[in-house]
């Protein structure tokens, strides 16, 4: 499919021909909830575990009598009441690092860029190139295309220029193309890419 390509100024660009295999896919919620889900997970961290009771290396031999000692009748040191003993009910360790299959990561990936063109939600910009690192210079720029809440995708490497400008403002992010995600296409309302983000995701997905 053929996009009409503008730049930060909102001026035309030319236009460039966007391969079907990346955005032309049908959309399919079930790889969508998929991907998303394992992002989320990859997120949590591992949590502590505590030793508890079954795991502390501690006499079990009974302290004292029974009778007349005027304590507490204890049988074991690794009770949780004793320093150095188990912890009652303490955190398990859980862990949050589910696989993926490559083959559905890249799928959910050209799915969510697929649904983005399907809304009318992607935008091509020639470059990331703006006139001056600075947030009112920014500003101006989004209001011109539109934009109150967007993910800019560059190239290999992110205009340092517009990653300082835009550092300030909410909703907006930028990324590599190595760094495109599903949740964060997903999360959101306009895709802006430029022709070098193009052209890595296109080898991406097809590679």
């Amino acid at each position: 499919m053929k996009v009409q390509v503008k730049t930060l100024a909102a001026a035309d660009a030319g236009e460039i021909e966007l391969s079907d295999a990346v955005f032309g896919k049908e959309p399919r919620l079930d790889i969508l909830h998929r991907v998303v889900t394992w992002q989320l997970e990859k997120r949590r961290g591992t949590a502590r575990g505590a030793r508890e009771r079954s795991d502390v290396r501690r006499t079990g031999k009974k302290l004292g009598n029974q009778k007349g000692g005027g304590t507490a009748r204890h049988g074991n040191r690794a009770a949780p009441q004793f320093i150095g003993g188990g912890k009652a009910h303490g955190p398990r360790v859980r862990d949050f690092n589910p696989g993926l299959n490559k083959k559905i990561r890249t799928l959910g990936l050209a799915t969510a860029l697929s649904v983005k063109a399907a809304e009318g939600k992607l935008l091509i910009i020639e470059d990331l190139a703006i006139s001056e690192a600075r947030t009112k210079a920014f500003i101006t720029v989004m209001a011109g295309l539109g934009i109150t809440n967007g993910l800019f995708i560059d190239g290999a490497e992110v205009n340092a220029s517009f990653r300082h400008a835009s550092a300030n403002v909410p909703h907006i992010d930028v990324l590599p193309a190595i760094g495109a995600n599903v949740y964060d296409i997903l999360n959101h309302d306009t895709l802006v890419l430029t022709r070098a983000a193009v052209q890595a995701l296109e080898a991406r997905v097809n590679g």
